[in-house]
Order: C-alpha cells, then sequence, then structure tokens
C-alpha cells in the first residue's frame, strides 16, 4: 500500500505545480499604495513585469577571429 502511495502523491504535487492563474494579494494583505503622480494602483501583475531600464537589451558583439590582447595598467600581479 505504502509503495503505491508515495507515487500518487507525488504524481498530484506535481501536477498542482502547472496551475496558473492570475496573481492576488495573500488574504489580509493589499498591494503596495500607487506611486506618486498615479492615479490608479498597478495591478500585481504590472508590479512583476520588468521596465527596459531594469532589463536592457544585450548588445554583444563577438569575435570571429583571435585578436591579440591590450595592455591593461591595472593588471598588476598580487604584492607581498
Amino acid at each position: 500500500m505504502r509503495a503505491v502511495f508515495f507515487p500518487m502523491v507525488a504524481l498530484l504535487a506535481l501536477a498542482g505545480c502547472g496551475t496558473q492563474g492570475e496573481l492576488k494579494p495573500a488574504p489580509g494583505h493589499q498591494l503596495p499604495p500607487s506611486p506618486i503622480g498615479r492615479k490608479d494602483r498597478p495591478s500585481a501583475t504590472e508590479l512583476l513585469s520588468q521596465s527596459q531600464q531594469a532589463r536592457p537589451s544585450r548588445n554583444v558583439e563577438l569575435h570571429t577571429r583571435s585578436e591579440p590582447r591590450t595592455d591593461d595598467a591595472f593588471d598588476l600581479p598580487p604584492s607581498n
């Protein structure tokens, strides 16, 4: 009986991880007050989304060939 019970509980717990719903504050709690200058209170989804400034786009230039490193004035050996 125990050998069957544990896998069933694990499967039920795993199935509950995939559920999605609208985010709401916990019972007895409220969302933070609206920012200064804004008339309405932002929703939970708006509070969780990151702005472009918080998550900037990447600008990575890949090296296509090997190049010698330039001299680094701050690459000093450790002092004793």
